[in-house]
């Protein structure tokens, strides 16, 4: 069956002309399914802004939907800020498709080198999140003790650019050896932390991810609240896999992503 291309107008009031031109930029003329997808990118930066995942740092990718060896995230700008126009296209190593003239993240890296190294991972966030950076830096591990954070995993690993690439780096992941061997520290686990730095989650879809660094945020708090108390229970490795599966289950994920939508002033994508 012959695959129509639909050109739709942006959310964001421009005009077809502005759409088609963009569209192009994107490497083709995007189909409306495929619309739908880039748009919930947008919402991802806007979502993970307002819950304070992301400030005027961090980033989120998705893996191309009709190519896996390209991924699409946003132009350096505030995640707050993000639209539809700021999308770029990128090959695995990072260059640029059809390059416009935008200014893409400096740690574009992060993304390609998990994306490359995983693939069944569809998205990547790389964030900043306050609570989370002290579980880098202390030698504490951070571990689920929530039922909502079954998904960050049983074993969160912490990997020091300092290891491999010495003590004189400004600490960003500038180039694919750097994100390649940050790759290798998250392995098959969904978050890793970035000494001083912050932490990368990976997942096997936008929404996953986007809920995920969520509630990485929310039990990096609470188990650092916990621990002043007393000794913190770990969830245990059958909780994790039964609530993991109850958390990602299509009904649970869309009651997430509605709300998380709705809260940051957004249509539901």
């Amino acid at each position: 069956m012959r695959r129509w291309k639909v050109l739709v107008s942006l959310r964001f009031g421009r005009s077809n002309r502005a759409s088609n031109n963009r569209h192009a930029a994107l490497g083709r003329y995007i189909v409306i399914d495929r619309r739908t997808d880039f748009d919930r990118l947008v919402a991802a930066n806007r979502i993970l802004a307002h819950e304070d995942v992301v400030d005027a740092f961090g980033h989120v990718s998705l893996r191309h939907p009709d190519n896996p060896h390209r991924y699409v995230m946003s132009r350096s700008r505030a995640p707050e800020l993000v639209e539809f126009d700021d999308l770029m296209e990128f090959d695995l190593d990072g260059a640029v498709i059809n390059d416009q003239g935008q200014t893409p993240y400096g740690e574009r890296f992060i993304h390609g080198a998990i994306f490359e190294q995983r693939e069944e991972i569809m998205a990547v966030v790389h964030n900043h999140a306050y609570d989370v950076i002290p579980f880098g830096l202390t030698g504490t591990p951070l571990v689920p003790v929530i039922h909502t954070a079954a998904t960050i995993g049983e074993e969160i690993p912490v990997w020091d650019i300092r290891d491999k690439f010495g003590d004189a780096t400004d600490m960003l992941v500038r180039n694919m050896d750097q994100g390649r061997d940050l790759s290798e520290t998250l392995g098959e686990n969904s978050c890793a932390l970035m000494r001083g730095h912050g932490a990368v989650i990976a997942c096997k879809s936008l929404k996953e991810a986007v809920v995920t660094s969520i509630y990485l945020k929310i039990n990096a708090r609470i188990l650092t609240t916990a621990m002043a108390m007393g000794t913190p229970i770990q969830l245990s490795s059958g909780e994790i896999e039964s609530m993991s599966a109850t958390q990602l289950s299509p009904l649970a994920m869309d009651r997430m992503w509605e709300a998380f939508c709705r809260r940051a002033g957004l249509e539901v994508t």
